[in-house]
């Protein structure tokens, strides 16, 4: 398996880009992230994941190790291709996307484009358990119900932003405040 690509970019397209490695050019379906890591620089280092299917290999890659591991644990559930996995670890950095599995806030992977109700109930239940842990590593475990940052996302939405916007403005706002303030100042931010 190629686990990683150090090499010099010198495509781009809207699905990633090409790496020139040792005078080979290999196409790489990439994150967002791990394409702002390839602008303007003379080099740059990609996790990626090799997926083997029948009738192709495809290489996909991430700017950070977190990101793939996600990816990885994504293409776990029933109905996840690597392709909508990508989608997933590209839309919100992997943080969120662990968050909301933790909370089941299935409204953040409904915002995906080609991503359902139901495929982002899957997404929940199907890693959970697996999402768990990692948490509590990167910190302390996120009340479901509680949690202040989807409170304020929530109302942000009810105000007519979008789930994106509203993840959007919350990024730069201190997570300790509580819910009406991190609104307040998103609002201001606008």
């Amino acid at each position: 398996m190629i686990a990683r690509l150090r090499g010099r970019p010198v495509a781009r397209d809207a699905d990633g880009l090409v790496l020139d490695v040792g005078g080979v050019g290999y196409r790489v379906l990439a994150t967002q992230s791990a394409v702002r890591k390839a602008e303007g620089a003379d080099e740059v280092t990609l996790e990626t994941h090799l997926h083997v299917r029948e009738d192709a290999l495809q290489l996909f890659g991430f700017a950070t190790g977190e990101e793939r591991l996600l990816f990885e644990q994504l293409l776990g559930v029933s109905g996840v291709g690597p392709k909508m996995a990508l989608a997933i670890v590209s839309a919100y950095a992997p943080g969120d996307v662990r968050r909301a599995i933790a909370t089941e806030d299935t409204a953040l992977f409904q915002s995906i484009s080609g991503i359902g109700k139901k495929l982002g109930q899957r997404v929940v239940l199907e890693l959970k358990d697996k999402v768990g842990p990692v948490l509590s590593v990167a910190g302390p475990p996120v009340p479901g119900a509680g949690d202040g940052h989807v409170v304020a996302r929530d109302a942000l939405v009810e105000l007519g932003y979008t789930v994106a916007e509203a993840e959007t403005r919350l990024a730069s706002i201190d997570p300790d405040l509580p819910p009406a303030e991190r609104v307040r100042r998103a609002l201001k931010a606008a």
